[in-house]
């Protein structure tokens, strides 16, 4: 496949902790990855997918979560399927992690915790779970890999001590960060008890975010990289007139004129709202509908028209065990340049 260009970024420190690098930031790669270890056989593809990004030379790996199977496919075949849910699955995937010999970054998915009560083998506490995902494979003050990269966390504020998930990172003079905002939506119209949890992460998310783009601005940094897991559904805050356009190409499916509330709702305005004061590059990495693709879906509500300086990455996944490399060129004015990498030997027909 040819080369697809996205946005320029090259700085930005955050304030817990960060400090600006040298003048002269040199260019780097890193990939992306996500959605993946469905089943036993996908288990295997992610071994064989770690091994190849291990003879790049990658600055850092981030894993957008869903690193274990929904528990409905183990449900319905549990020899196909390892199960989820257990202090072995994860374990087993922290170790898969590990062997990787750059550093790795992880946000969390629905499959890792939220969706666990789904498990008929046995039960499955959601918020034991979470707990258990934040204490395992997210180490205080540095990522995951055989070579580490100092990270900062959300937990070290004291308000937001619980969200160990929330990273922020420097490389070269280039920042990412990531997100715990999730797939089936985002954890929320559940019940009572979920719907707390989802609100206060919401606005723990919300805040993690603002101070990436306060900071950015306020160090004259060129860029952001915003990660998380879910596909937040950028087109449901689309115009009347740009989904007509779209969904012409459908014959029979018509959009609807106003899209029903969502969990994503808050997060998508949040982020239109902060684009429309920053006017450096910013590339949004996501997985969740595993459906490799690229584009710039964020519509300005004061323009209507979509934001130029904002690009969207999702990332392969399953059964499509695959992975993005990103090369970062703080010279190069569209810095980000993505380039879908095929592992041969997990293609379809092997």
């Amino acid at each position: 496949m040819g080369r697809w260009i996205g946005v320029a970024t090259a700085s930005m420190t955050l304030s817990l902790g960060f400090s600006p690098l040298a003048a002269q930031p040199q260019p780097f790669q890193f990939a992306a990855i996500g959605d993946i270890g469905y089943s036993k056989k996908s288990e295997d593809e992610f071994t064989r997918m770690i091994a190849a990004m291990n003879l790049q030379p990658l600055a850092f790996v981030v894993h957008i979560g869903d690193f274990q199977a929904d528990p409905r496919p183990y449900n319905a075949n549990p020899d196909r399927v390892s199960m989820p849910c257990t202090d072995d699955s994860l374990k087993k995937v922290l170790g898969q992690f590990q062997a990787s010999a750059h550093p790795f970054f992880l946000t969390p998915g629905d499959n890792d915790w939220a969706d666990c009560h789904l498990l008929k083998a046995i039960k499955v506490d959601p918020l034991e779970q979470l707990a258990k995902v934040r204490s395992l494979l997210f180490p205080e003050g540095r990522s995951l890999g055989q070579r580490t990269l100092a990270v900062t966390s959300h937990a070290q504020q004291p308000a937001f001590s619980k969200f160990r998930g929330n990273l922020a990172w420097t490389h070269n003079d280039v920042s990412s960060m990531t997100m715990h905002i999730t797939g089936s939506n985002d954890n929320k119209g559940r019940t009572p008890e979920m719907d707390a949890e989802a609100n206060e992460r919401t606005q723990a998310n919300l805040a993690w975010m603002k101070n990436a783009f306060t900071q950015a601005k306020t160090r004259n940094s060129h860029g952001l990289v915003l990660i998380m897991q879910a596909n937040s559904g950028f087109e449901t805050h689309w115009t009347t007139s740009l989904k007509d356009r779209y969904f012409r190409l459908f014959p029979g499916v018509t959009p609807p004129k106003e899209s029903p509330p969502s969990g994503f709702d808050d997060i998508l305005n949040a982020v239109e709202a902060e684009m429309q004061a920053y006017d450096k590059p910013v590339l949004f990495i996501h997985g969740d509908t595993h459906i490799f693709h690229i584009s710039k879906p964020l519509v300005s509500k004061k323009t209507r028209r979509f934001v130029d300086n904002f690009t969207r990455l999702e990332v392969f996944g399953d059964p499509d065990s695959h992975w993005v490399k990103v090369s970062v060129d703080p010279a190069n004015p569209a810095l980000f340049v993505i380039e879908p990498q095929i592992v041969p030997e997990n293609s379809a027909g092997r």
